[in-house]
C-alpha cells in the first residue's frame, strides 16, 4: 500500500466545494447557513489570522484557523478532519502549523473552546481549562 504524502498549507485560497464538504461532514452547518454559497467560505478564509489546510495530493481532507488581531491574542476554531482520515493525526498536524505560524508572528495569548470530546485533543499541547471564566454565545441576532 502506498503511504500519500500529507502536505500541510497556510492558504488566503483554498478549493471552496472541498471546504464546503469538510465542514457538512464535521457536522458544523446550520438551516440558517448550508454554505452553499460559495463566497461565505472565501470570506471565512479571508477574514482568518492564519488558514491551514491539510491536502493529500489535489484532495483537502482537514483544516484548521486562528483568529487574532496580528498582535497579542488569537483564538484556535474550525479544526476539521474528514471523517475517513481521522486517526492518523492530521489534526495534529494542523495544530502544529498553526501554532507555529502565531509563535512565528510572536503571538503567545492562544486560546480556544473545545467541544467535550476533544479536550484530550487539546491538553496535549498544553492547553487547559480557564478557571474562573465562562464562554458566552449571543443567541440572537442583532
Amino acid at each position: 500500500m502506498e503511504i500519500m504524502k500529507i502536505e500541510i498549507k497556510i492558504v488566503k485560497t483554498a478549493d471552496i466545494k472541498q471546504l464546503i464538504e469538510l465542514y457538512k461532514d464535521a457536522g458544523w452547518w446550520k438551516e440558517e447557513n448550508d454554505g452553499t454559497d460559495p463566497s461565505f467560505i472565501q470570506k471565512i478564509i479571508e477574514g482568518s489570522f492564519c488558514f491551514a489546510i491539510a491536502v493529500i495530493e489535489d484532495k483537502i481532507i482537514g483544516m484548521g484557523r486562528s483568529i487574532s488581531d496580528g498582535v497579542s491574542d488569537a483564538y484556535i476554531q474550525d479544526v476539521a478532519v474528514l471523517r475517513e482520515f481521522r486517526g492518523q493525526r492530521i489534526g495534529v498536524k494542523i495544530m502544529d502549523e498553526i501554532i507555529k505560524f502565531l509563535k512565528n508572528k510572536n503571538i503567545t495569548w492562544i486560546g480556544l473552546i473545545a467541544e467535550p470530546n476533544a479536550v484530550s485533543f487539546y491538553d496535549r499541547y498544553g492547553f487547559s481549562r480557564m478557571e474562573n471564566y465562562v464562554p458566552f454565545l449571543l443567541k440572537d441576532k442583532l
